[in-house]
């Protein structure tokens, strides 16, 4: 029996899989990352793969078979684009399912399925899901609102794989968000029938955490973009400049820890305990890690002046 119930706790669903495994590998390669130079074989393809906007400029010379795969990195309202329509259509129907009682496609229920979702009337609470994909959902509004009227794109790039990963993200993160939900058949099981009646203090707490991460990166974003706009609010350049205020009087790349925050503040909304979602965040923190710290070294490298007391990614610590 009880080896037996080892194996049930440490079986992983398939998405729960997929998030462990995005995790190991950003894991691996901010470690990759810190080790000296010349101690590693220099791969340009490697370095394009994890590298985009102004940190290629910093990475190693690109061959013309890499700058052939090349997209615009304003591409980036494309995949809060993606967000609101699929994860708006998830929420729709988890919306439909849990205070109306109408179930979920077949199709979808099929995919869920498939995904590692579990027929089950206990673990998560229906609000609980509810409200982690409508954080998602308000995220992705922000962050397209952000891309068209606040930050300003050069013609910096990214490589198409990591377009087309970026497509496939918001995608995922919303079926994973919906798996999370207790099952009865084909309807989402609501303990107690009212969903409202299962509100808990680490919703409120998820909640504030939420809206306070989200302010904290739209802040970060009005600076970033602020500094290539006159006081009239005209673009008059796409050149770098150092950023101050806000976080960026701590880090480099605050927006990169806000993405962190936000997430964390959706497993607080889980009420801690979910194991999925905690892989999740665990990619966001390596992910996010490896793109603070190459901001980090790109903003090091053109200014001389650069405050010495910045780190890359958390306050006082990396």
């Amino acid at each position: 029996m009880a080896a037996g119930a080892g194996t049930a706790v440490w079986a992983l669903s398939p998405l729960s899989a997929v998030w462990l495994g995005l995790a190991a590998a950003f894991l691996v390669t901010l470690l990759l990352q810190l080790v000296p130079p010349r101690l590693l074989p220099e791969c340009a393809l490697f370095q394009d793969l994890i590298r985009y906007g102004k940190t290629k400029l910093a990475g190693p010379a690109r061959p013309a078979a890499c700058r052939a795969f090349d997209v615009p990195k304003r591409y980036f309202s494309h995949f809060y684009i993606i967000s609101v329509l699929w994860n708006g259509f998830l929420l729709w129907c988890l919306t439909q399912s849990v205070f109306l009682g109408v179930p979920f496609p077949n199709w979808l229920l099929g995919l869920l399925r498939t995904l590692g979702a579990m027929q089950s009337q206990g673990g998560e609470l229906a609000l609980s899901v509810f409200l982690v994909l409508l954080f998602l959902w308000l995220h992705s509004w922000r962050r397209l609102f952000e891309c068209f009227y606040v930050s300003v794109f050069s013609n910096a790039v990214i490589h198409i794989v990591q377009y087309c990963f970026g497509l496939v993200y918001y995608v995922l993160l919303g079926l994973t968000v919906l798996s999370q939900a207790p099952m009865d058949g084909r309807n989402v099981y609501v303990k107690g029938k009212n969903p409202l009646m299962q509100a808990r203090w680490f919703h409120i707490l998820g909640m504030m955490m939420f809206i306070w991460s989200s302010v904290h990166q739209y802040k970060c974003h009005v600076i970033l973009g602020n500094l290539r706009k006159n006081k009239a609010g005209m673009v008059i350049h796409c050149n770098h400049k150092i950023p101050f205020g806000d976080w960026f009087e701590h880090v480099s790349s605050p927006n990169y820890l806000a993405e962190l925050m936000i997430y964390i503040s959706m497993a607080v909304t889980f009420g801690f305990h979910n194991l999925t979602w905690w892989l999740v965040v665990t990619y966001v923190f390596f992910s996010q890690a490896l793109s603070a710290f190459l901001s980090h070294k790109f903003y090091q490298s053109r200014f001389v002046s650069y405050p010495k007391h910045r780190k890359a990614f958390l306050p006082f610590l990396f």
